[in-house]
């Protein structure tokens, strides 16, 4: 596995290492190596090189750096002379670093393909909002273009003719930094569905949701009818759906009008009177665990991972713990 060094003036690769690991879980091999204002270059020299000799590998290392030119980057810059497989990048920011951590995760990846696909989307996360502030790139865009294009007539079949669920989750935060980052690249979605009568007319959420979308992915908000509708309507058969619920009853009533749910992530649930909190991250009540219940019987599988990286627990041993189940 490559070898990540983040490099900043303060605290600042502290700080991103922590926001990486909220997103993507904790990670091997990763070093903050921070330049403090007492110190001088050979002093950040030395923590650099600490950090590598930390790695379990060596031979690939990419470092991540806050500000092309600074002190950081350039100990950094001058460390990796000799060491052809190194790479640097500079302008490091949290779409960059998750970039990396997901890149990593195939072994066949070096530094230097990492850095390559990394730059890409650090540029990616640069975004404005209100759009209309951002810069226009000559020549317009393809999502642009895109929107542009004659709707797809009633009736046709694309691909298959059969919407993909590519991974479905309950989640009372629906579309969040995990979500947009980790999963969505995880699970290779080119759509993210939330499925939510009460979201679904609810207009601030609703655009909340939408403008949270990551760069090449679109997110739509349906109610649990249009989701139904959508599943078994042919124009759809090219979207690799990242479905998110709110909870576990909305779930069931998509399995219950046909649609055919295999296996459920569950999330996050959020604590709420009458709950009870079965582990960090899952609060249940009774109408939570009978549609739990509902849906083991209907076939559908459940895991509890936070991150694709993470463990599992028994949702049913949880509740049977709490005392929820006899």
């Amino acid at each position: 596995m490559v070898g990540i060094v983040l490099a900043s003036h303060g605290d600042f690769a502290k700080g991103i290492k922590q926001s990486g690991s909220m997103v993507f879980g904790e990670q091997p091999d990763v070093a903050a190596v921070c330049l403090t204002p007492t110190e001088g270059p050979d002093d950040f020299r030395k923590k650099l090189e600490k950090a590598v000799k930390s790695f379990s590998d060596q031979e690939e290392v990419l470092f991540l750096v806050d500000l092309w030119g600074g002190t950081p980057f350039n100990q950094s810059n001058a460390f990796c002379d000799g060491h052809k497989s190194w790479a640097i990048v500079t302008g490091l920011n949290l779409p960059m670093l998750i970039e990396a951590y997901t890149a990593r995760m195939d072994e066949t990846q070096t530094a230097h393909t990492i850095a390559s696909k990394i730059f890409i989307e650090g540029r990616r996360g640069v975004r404005v909002s209100p759009e209309d502030l951002q810069p226009k790139v000559k020549g317009g865009s393809s999502d642009a273009k895109a929107s542009t294009a004659q709707a797809i007539p009633e009736g046709t079949k694309v691909g298959n003719g059969q919407m993909e669920l590519a991974h479905v989750r309950i989640d009372s935060r629906l579309l969040h930094g995990q979500v947009a980052t980790n999963w969505a690249r995880n699970v290779g979605c080119n759509r993210i569905i939330v499925v939510s009568d009460a979201v679904a007319h609810d207009a601030l959420r609703k655009n909340l949701i939408v403008d949270a979308a990551p760069p090449g992915v679109k997110a739509n908000v349906t109610t649990i009818a249009q989701f139904v509708k959508c599943y078994n309507d042919p124009r759809f058969g090219g979207v690799q759906a990242l479905v998110l619920f709110e909870n576990p009853e909305d779930a069931l009533q998509v399995v219950e009008a046909g649609v055919p749910i295999k296996h459920i992530n569950i999330g996050s649930m959020a604590h709420s009177v009458g709950k009870t909190q079965v582990n960090r991250t899952i609060a249940v009540g009774e109408e939570d665990v009978q549609a739990f219940l509902t849906l083991k019987d209907a076939g559908v599988t459940f895991d509890t991972k936070q991150v694709p990286s993470s463990s599992s627990d028994d949702i049913f041993a949880l509740l049977k713990k709490n005392h929820m189940l006899p």
